[in-house]
């Protein structure tokens, strides 16, 4: 039994320890970047879309109703099942997100395209498609250094991790932290 939790205790300390340093790993730089696109959108009265597969769609979700709700910086994401269903089925997943760009995009937003591993056609599309339109663009991505999502962006944010989870959860954190930026600087 104490071999077992030894194995439990060991697990734990260095899963969240990986966790604190890729968290630890961001450019703030990048960040206030990020920050100063998201905050001048808001500033001419346009929206943050966010949107992601999977994971990354859950955290679309929960991003766009944060920043709406809690930094009063209005956000959206295409999670609903029927526009994402429609879309798909009419005009392939792969381009999904480039039509929903098209159809709900407005000059001056910005998007924020979120995926583990870079690689996603149908984000990758969404990212060539934002930039067809000329909006701001904010990425999330993580794997391979050389992941095509990488470089797409005006603000790029890559997790230097092949796993899954502490990829999402980094982005999440780093993405929530922008959040309470924007908090923090309308409280002072």
């Amino acid at each position: 039994m104490n071999t077992r939790n030894n194995f439990i205790d060991n697990f734990f300390h260095q899963y969240f320890s990986t966790i604190t340093t890729k968290i630890a790993q961001i450019d703030v730089l990048s960040l206030q970047k990020a920050v100063e696109i998201i905050l001048t959108a808001n500033e001419i009265g346009k929206k943050i879309i966010f949107i992601g597969n999977g994971g990354s769609a859950a955290m679309a979700s929960h991003c766009s109703v944060d920043f709406t709700k809690a930094a009063n910086i209005r956000s959206i994401n295409f999670n609903e099942a029927d526009l994402l269903t429609c879309f798909a089925n009419d005009y392939g997943y792969e381009n999904w997100v480039a039509r929903a760009l098209e159809a709900y995009a407005d000059q001056g937003d910005v998007v924020v395209l979120i995926s583990s591993s870079g690689r996603s056609p149908n984000i990758i599309n969404g990212a060539a498609q934002a930039r067809k339109m000329s909006l701001p663009i904010i990425t999330l991505s993580g794997f391979t250094p050389d992941n095509p999502l990488r470089n797409l962006g005006d603000v790029n944010f890559w997790c230097d991790s092949e796993a899954y989870n502490v990829v999402e959860m980094t982005h999440h954190v780093w993405l929530l932290s922008i959040v309470d930026y924007i908090i923090h600087c309308k409280s002072i």
